[in-house]
């Protein structure tokens, strides 16, 4: 059965599901979607074993697109846009490939319909191992996982996982059930025979990110015929939160209503 995901809502207007990336939230896109919310009812949501929702299992992109879909009919939208950005990304292709009369329109951030490498397998890897029970506080764990993780934003993204309530702190996250999923995580599942999807599509790119490559553009084309790809300049992977204004200058033109 689908899961109900935890969902932070604002705006009015046709709908908009936004759905963050490995280790995120809905929270992450907060100021982008009150910018967007000038013309749409935007709905941030928390995929599962992210953010507040259900923990589960499984992690199949499938099950991913047919928890976006059931929470948002739940909210009454029954048709809507999607922006995904990286493993969001892919659960809005997916749902998009599977269900095309359901996506008015679809953005996609910094990530192709192509399997790719497990490139954050040590992050969840450090992320277990780090001795919750010796943390007191965000900047204890972010030094803690300096050696996995030299990045100093990553470590400041990652570490916003931490809940710190009553006990010992806890993640967010379901980080065994990631670490299984991660060959499914990184990879894409086989469409349906001949499915594509011929709505509106924007796939935005960071110019510094390897994610969307020259030789991507072939299975991009395939699947979304109708779609435009635009580079960000001096932006990575994060192009939303490196890059805010050249990415609204996108995305806020593609899902301005009719």
């Amino acid at each position: 059965m689908p899961l109900r995901l935890a969902a932070t809502e604002l705006g009015e207007g046709p709908p908009l599901a936004i759905l963050h990336g490995l280790f995120g939230a809905g929270r992450n896109w907060a100021a982008l979607a009150r910018r967007l919310a000038a013309g749409r009812r935007v709905v941030a949501l928390d995929l599962r074993n992210h953010g507040a929702s259900p923990w589960a299992d499984g992690m199949d992109y499938r099950d991913m697109a047919a928890d976006v879909r059931a929470t948002m009919q739940a909210l009454g939208h029954r048709r809507f846009a999607l922006l995904g950005h990286s493993m969001g990304g892919k659960a809005a292709m997916v749902l998009a490939l599977d269900d095309p009369e359901t996506v008015e329109r679809l953005a996609v951030v910094d990530i192709a319909p192509v399997p790719y490498p497990p490139r954050h397998l040590g992050h969840v890897q450090a992320l277990r191992a780090l001795d919750l029970s010796q943390v007191r506080r965000r900047g204890e764990a972010d030094a803690a996982l300096a050696a996995a993780v030299p990045d100093q934003a990553e470590r400041a993204f990652l570490v916003q996982n931490l809940v710190f309530e009553d006990g010992p702190p806890r993640w967010r996250l379901n980080l065994p059930a990631i670490e299984r999923e991660m060959p499914g995580l990184v990879g894409f599942p086989e469409p349906p025979p001949g499915a594509a999807y011929r709505g509106p599509a924007l796939f935005v790119a960071g110019a510094r990110s390897d994610y969307v490559l020259p030789a991507h553009e072939a299975a991009i084309r395939h699947f979304f015929p109708a779609a435009h790809i635009a580079h960000v300049a001096d932006a990575g992977h994060w192009v939303h939160a490196e890059q805010p204004q050249a990415f609204l200058a996108l995305v806020e033109p593609f899902f301005a209503p009719a």
